[in-house]
């Protein structure tokens, strides 16, 4: 695979030969977005900082692994995901397997229609406010685009139950942006 043009070379370059001042430089380009990413995955910021400090501590500590197949941001953020995954199974993420006949009676829709009032803050507020398994399933379904097999295979659940999630969860936001706009009055 080619190697991806980056935008920060100089600096990467640097944080492979252990400059603290690039780690520092990278660290301040890149935290505020990748404590976002990590705040989607656990919903709890204080624990977002500490993931994101080990995550960059992770790629710093491992960057001559890096060889350019992606951009760096999306190599980094790669890492923060996993953190944050890694942390949720820590703490022991509950989540119900469910038979396939079960299955065969849900309908999966692909498409997601809201209400032309509905923004994406809103949506994100909505998906952070719901249960850990939906908000997991939602966030990486929805929001970084992995597919049902991808989060199966991340999280350690079925196909079947990512689905679920995901149908459930959307079911859920629908209700949340339902109650949230008729009380502010849209």
């Amino acid at each position: 695979m080619k190697p991806t043009k980056q935008l920060h070379q100089k600096l990467i370059n640097s944080c492979k030969k252990q400059d603290r001042k690039a780690q520092l430089a990278l660290y301040k380009m890149y935290s505020k977005g990748m404590l976002s990413v990590a705040n989607r995955y656990v919903n709890d910021l204080f624990l977002a900082e500490d993931i994101m400090q080990d995550a960059f501590i992770k790629a710093f500590k491992n960057i001559n692994s890096y060889k350019q197949e992606v951009a760096f941001g999306a190599w980094l953020k790669r890492i923060v995901i996993n953190q944050s995954i890694d942390e949720l199974k820590r703490k022991k993420l509950i989540t119900v397997s469910l038979k396939e006949e079960v299955y065969n009676d849900i309908q999966d829709e692909e498409t997601w229609e809201v209400d032309d009032t509905v923004t994406a803050k809103m949506v994100v507020e909505a998906i952070q406010n719901q249960k850990e398994k939906y908000r997991l399933v939602l966030s990486m379904y929805l929001i970084e685009g992995y597919d049902h097999q991808e989060i199966s295979q991340i999280i350690g659940i079925t196909e079947v139950t990512s689905r679920t999630h995901l149908m459930r969860g959307k079911k859920l936001v629908k209700e949340y942006l339902k109650v949230t706009n008729y009380a502010e009055g849209y």
